[in-house]
């Protein structure tokens, strides 16, 4: 009977062990799918950033004249969709002026004098290319023009 009680208990361990590598393989199996979902999806976007420049540009250099257009007002609507849409899944603009230069998220390209000659505050000055986070990661810094 011990004996029988023994091989019991053994059996037993064996199945939790069996049941807690089998859960552990299960998360990280999970978790690498996330991971793999995300990189694609962040590849996918990054694709899309010239897309966007695109759109910047082309609504950038319409004309008064011509903002009242059929052709401009569904350029700028494709635009805003877009926008709208990489928004939602987490995509986010990096394009003030006027805040203080953090080399994580600008990519300084020209530098002017500051009125007051505090070379220690550097803020941008004027904003050349949007740069986009993605999820909180930086996907592409902004191409600036600091002051200070």
């Amino acid at each position: 009977m011990a004996t029988l009680e023994k091989e019991r208990d053994e059996y037993l361990l064996a199945l939790q062990r069996t049941q807690a590598d089998f859960e552990n393989y299960r998360k990280r199996i999970q978790r690498m799918q996330e991971e793999q979902s995300a990189r694609a999806a962040s590849a996918l976007v990054t694709k899309l950033l010239p897309v966007l420049d695109t759109l910047d540009l082309a609504q950038a250099h319409q004309s008064e004249s011509s903002a009242e257009s059929d052709d401009a007002k569904a350029l700028t609507a494709a635009r805003s969709m877009l926008l709208d849409a990489l928004g939602k899944e987490g995509l986010e603009r990096v394009d003030e002026a006027g805040v203080p230069f953090d080399p994580a998220v600008h990519d300084a390209v020209a530098r002017t004098d500051g009125a007051d000659g505090d070379d220690d505050a550097m803020v941008i000055d004027q904003v050349l290319r949007s740069g986009y986070r993605w999820r909180g990661q930086v996907l592409r810094p902004a191409m600036v023009s600091v002051k200070g």
